[in-house]
């Protein structure tokens, strides 16, 4: 009962905003001090079973920190539970047998205090069978327990074009008995991995090779993510199947019954060699390049029941070179997750890599420009993301019809501005998928909307749309869009990857 009243109170606060809300008066910002011995690049986050935060940092660091949860940050503390391993990109707590595992470059390593001091004293090797030729590029990010025991690690190529030791390119899984199971092929950069709230598992592969912007993608068991240059340890995976189809290179593209090329290739050749190669899957949502980020990063699931505001089992990104975060929400359609992604929160004061959300619903995020720079202007940071129980006039869902989208917003519309077509604008656009790094939008598409109907309970609206384009990045502008109170949306702009067109 007391949750409803809140949320009946939450409601009203658009009343008591300014007439120009900013990000600030829904998602509060705490900036932590952090231990001046070290430099805290954080990479990794989870939750122990006290309230403390276990933390891995770039620097091969481990911390236990508490007092995070308070709303006092000067009740922060620290303490240095393991130093000397090596780019700590992934930390996760086992419950089961309460010991804390870190994935670095070259292993999973599991951490035991075995004497109560708060430091860890027997570091076993629970899994090293993958290959590290000591290329800067060959980052390992980790992820915590998935709900069958097991870690996932997804593996950075040998620079961004080559896999020159086993298994670069790949998510593996490790089993509860340290037992590597390779499982998806076809990454380049991964930045981090996540889950949603039905515990299916996801990392965000960088722009380049293959990739013309940043991405989210589903790891499916037996899936090819799409760049093909760690396919040549198909021969290592038996339980994997036959190697995947090679994606042509831009040169043969063209008209593949006649064997013709085409100079510059087909724009849209994803959707073709989805066809070509079975086990190819697009990626879930283009986290767009220069206007999402540039270099995604930690995925963050809400499971706050609330607590984090109306937004929940929605996924969070995080983004390194812009320094903020940004909105998922996923939908299932012919077999495929999309979606729209939605800007969410700026200002960071440094790149974002590591992030987690407590069962209270606060984000803890943290990271390093690590002299690539980041927007936030900072060289590292540790910081706390909070609802402030005001609910923002947001599009809450969007989802795919097989002529427009549905919209859901966070607040009653004003009907008259919900449901003008001249409210809305779009445009549909895609990237090469080429061997080529990054790659420009291309094939644009102005599609014509119309109409747009609001629905009965006042907080949904029908845009009908053509064309659809299968593959394309649909971005939708709502500015003429205003809620009861006839304020506009907080974010006007979503980018939605149309992979499927519902039947």
């Amino acid at each position: 009962m007391n949750r409803l009243f809140s949320l009946l109170a939450a409601l009203s606060a658009p009343l008591a905003l300014a007439a120009d809300p900013t990000e600030a008066d829904f998602y509060k910002i705490t900036t932590f001090e952090t231990p001046k011995e070290t430099a805290m690049e954080v990479g990794s986050i989870d939750l122990l079973p006290d309230g403390k935060l276990v933390m891995g940092t770039r620097r091969g660091e481990i911390w236990i920190v508490s007092g995070a949860g308070s709303s006092d940050p000067s009740a922060v503390s620290y303490k240095l539970f393991a130093s000397g391993l090596h780019e700590v990109l992934g930390i996760a707590y086992n419950p089961k047998d309460k010991n804390i595992y870190a994935t670095t470059r070259y292993e999973i390593t599991r951490l035991k205090d075995t004497d109560g001091d708060g430091r860890a004293d027997v570091f076993d090797n629970v899994n090293d069978s993958w290959g590290v030729s000591g290329d800067y590029h060959e980052y390992a990010i980790g992820s915590r327990f998935d709900k069958a025991g097991d870690l996932w690690v997804t593996l950075c190529l040998t620079g961004s074009f080559n896999s020159n030791v086993p298994f670069r390119g790949w998510a593996l899984r490790i089993k509860p008995d340290g037992k590597m199971v390779p499982t998806c092929s076809g990454i380049r950069s991964p930045g981090g991995m996540g889950f949603d709230a039905d515990g299916e598992v996801y990392y965000c592969d960088n722009q380049g090779p293959w990739h013309g912007s940043c991405t989210l993608q589903h790891l499916v068991p037996g899936s090819f993510q799409g760049h093909p240059a760690g396919n040549i340890w198909y021969d290592q995976a038996p339980n994997m199947g036959p190697r995947p189809i090679d994606p042509l290179p831009e040169a043969f593209q063209g008209d593949r019954d006649r064997g013709e090329a085409r100079p510059g290739g087909d724009p849209d050749r994803m959707v073709k060699e989805r066809e070509r190669i079975k086990q190819l899957l697009p990626p879930a949502v283009y986290l767009v390049h220069g206007k999402i980020g540039n270099s995604a990063s930690a995925i963050i699931c809400d499971t706050s029941a609330g607590k984090f505001g109306p937004f929940e089992k929605q996924l969070f990104v995080a983004d390194q070179s812009h320094s903020n975060l940004s909105r998922v929400f996923l939908e299932t359609v012919n077999g495929i997750k999309q979606g729209v992604v939605i800007p969410f929160r700026s200002g960071f004061l440094s790149g974002l890599i590591g992030g987690r959300m407590d069962e209270e619903g606060r984000v803890f995020v943290g990271g390093s420009d690590r002299g690539w720079g980041a927007r936030g202007g900072k060289p590292y940071c540790f910081e706390k993301c909070e609802w402030t129980g005001k609910v923002p006039f947001e599009v809450h869902e969007m989802r795919a019809k097989n002529d427009g989208f549905e919209l859901t917003f966070t607040q009653p519309l004003d009907p008259a501005t919900a449901g003008d077509v001249k409210s809305y604008s779009m445009r549909e656009f895609t990237y090469a998928y080429r061997e080529q790094y990054g790659g420009d939008e291309v094939q644009e598409v102005l599609p014509k909307i119309t109409e747009a109907k609001v629905a009965a309970d006042g907080k949904s609206v029908r845009l009908t749309i053509s064309p659809l384009t299968k593959g394309h990045i649909h971005e939708l502008h709502l500015d003429g869009v205003r809620n009861a109170q006839k304020q506009p949306l907080l974010h006007t702009v979503g980018y939605y990857t149309l992979n499927e067109i519902p039947r």
